[in-house]
């Protein structure tokens, strides 16, 4: 779904990311890790545009050269982010949100799709509630659910179980599976719990000073790598 080759990011004279290479494999769940400040948000943001490049190659798909296309065609692509930090709109409500997704779909929808009410029922029960007053996990669950209203084949998630309740993670965690499973979403994930990646994730690859240092399925992530690469 996503090959990435050769990747190189600055910021300013800072050398951020170092001829990286990545495979996402279509249908499956990929988690990217590392310890902070190794460059996996960067690398997210490379890949949505956010982020100029100085070289190398991002394809998805049906061989769609990413980085020669401008951050509005993500969406139009396929390609769903959810951001760190979630970035709801606190004064909209949660229908309001969610219809926000909408517009970067290209194709003239403006229908909530049912599929995110039946995997998120909580947004259904408070549409209209302002995304404010939501609890972090519900938040949580209105990024993912603004993320797929524009029906993706590739949703990105940049820490979705960060400072949210367990039990939320692990519905988060189930809901990748389901969209797996059941939608043939393919998923890029940066987490760094390893519980929940180990639980939910097909594949791993690891990053340290803005390269990729490893990777592989899930079952292979060794007690060494982690030693070496995500313990503090």
């Amino acid at each position: 779904m996503l090959s990435i080759n050769g990747l190189n990011q600055y910021y300013g004279e800072s050398h951020t990311l170092w001829d990286l290479d990545l495979d996402v494999p279509t249908g499956q769940c990929t988690c990217v890790m590392g310890r902070n400040g190794v460059g996996k948000t960067t690398l997210m943001k490379c890949v949505m545009g956010e982020e100029a490049i100085a070289n190398g190659q991002m394809r998805y798909a049906d061989d769609v050269e990413l980085a020669k296309r401008p951050l509005e065609d993500r969406a139009r692509l396929g390609i769903g982010y959810v951001p760190q930090g979630r970035q709801i709109f606190p004064l909209l409500t949660v229908e309001e949100n969610l219809k926000t997704g909408l517009a970067a779909r290209g194709d003239g929808v403006r229908r909530i799709p049912q599929r995110v009410y039946d995997l998120f029922p909580v947004l259904d029960e408070m549409k209209h509630r302002r995304g404010g007053d939501l609890s972090g996990g519900q938040q949580q669950q209105l990024a993912i659910g603004r993320a797929l209203v524009i029906e993706p084949r590739l949703l990105i998630l940049d820490e979705p179980g960060e400072g949210i309740q367990p039990n939320i993670v692990a519905e988060i965690g189930e809901v990748i599976r389901r969209l797996i499973a059941e939608d043939g979403l393919t998923v890029l994930l940066v987490e760094q719990k390893l519980p929940f990646a180990r639980r939910f994730a097909d594949r791993f690859a690891i990053m340290d000073r803005g390269r990729r240092v490893a990777q592989g399925g899930i079952d292979e992530l060794s007690d060494e790598l982690i030693k070496q690469y995500l313990t503090v």
